[in-house]
């Protein structure tokens, strides 16, 4: 009986109590909060109806414009983050009431070259359910222009994974399965990168609460899918949104690194040229 139990209580303390690298993530709880940066990648929209009390609203189309066209250089970034009032010298929180906005946003900072960027887990409804200030004033911040060194090591193009799967690596798809396995196409071809890791985006979160899976839950799910965290990875998607979830998942749980290939199946799926596993070529 008593070594029953003292194998039942080595057996929980060996359960990671947080996240390898936890400081990306933010709890609605945390009497820090109020000290970051906050910024909300919401709709403007939504924005406007209500929002964090001190949250600056960030539009991510041209972030996004400006990535995909290869012209996100320093000189952007020093524009872009110094009129929403991002600093060297303060944590950013990113929120938003879809996880995908938010990690996406938090992956184009760290493209940007923001050392410190985090996300709010669960986001708007965690926010909100914390019962934490709200408002429908518009804030306006803004920061010294800093000169923002951009971390190429962030984002994979075609090259790069061509590349990579030359040298034996293996990608992650954030999609359904029916777009892993090319049931439902979205391109000119249907199917997923070759010797691709099947995780969907949403499996790293709770249903409920759109929150993180816990620390032991998380690790377990990316085991179970063979992905060596110790390996570089590179996820995608259909257009860097939900690999961006996956990026920061991995992240989370000490990877350190992450590509995303932004473009993505959007890309890969309508290149003639690009190599495809999957019942559709």
């Amino acid at each position: 009986m008593m070594t029953t139990l003292l194998l039942a209580v080595h057996l929980m303390s060996a359960e990671p109590a947080s996240y390898p690298n936890a400081t990306l993530l933010v709890e609605a709880t945390d009497p820090k909060l109020k000290e970051y940066h906050l910024l909300d990648a919401r709709p403007a929209a939504k924005y406007a109806v209500g929002h964090a009390a001190g949250a600056v609203s960030a539009d991510l189309a041209p972030w996004a414009k400006a990535i995909l066209a290869d012209k996100a250089d320093a000189a952007f970034w020093k524009a872009e983050l110094a009129k929403i009032g991002v600093s060297p010298n303060v944590p950013v929180v990113v929120l938003a009431d879809d996880v995908r906005d938010a990690a996406r946003a938090w992956w184009m900072l760290k493209y940007a070259g923001v050392s410190d960027a985090r996300v709010l887990n669960g986001g708007w409804k965690a926010y909100t359910a914390a019962k934490l200030p709200t408002t429908t004033d518009a804030v306006r911040a803004e920061a010294k222009p800093h000169d923002w060194k951009p971390d190429p090591a962030r984002l994979a193009d075609k090259k790069h994974v061509l590349e990579q799967l030359k040298a034996g690596a293996i990608c992650v798809d954030a999609r359904t399965k029916d777009e892993f396995t090319g049931a439902k196409a979205l391109a000119k071809k249907g199917g997923h990168i070759p010797g691709a890791a099947h995780l969907e985006w949403v499996e790293l979160l709770n249903p409920k609460t759109d929150t993180f899976l816990p620390p032991a839950d998380l690790i377990k799910l990316v085991k179970d899918r063979k992905i060596d965290l110790d390996k570089p990875q590179i996820t995608y998607c259909q257009g860097g949104g939900r690999a961006a979830v996956v990026a920061f998942g991995l992240e989370l749980l000490g990877a350190k690194k992450v590509r995303n290939y932004y473009p993505s199946w959007g890309e890969w799926g309508n290149d003639p040229d690009t190599p495809v596993e999957g019942p559709k070529k």
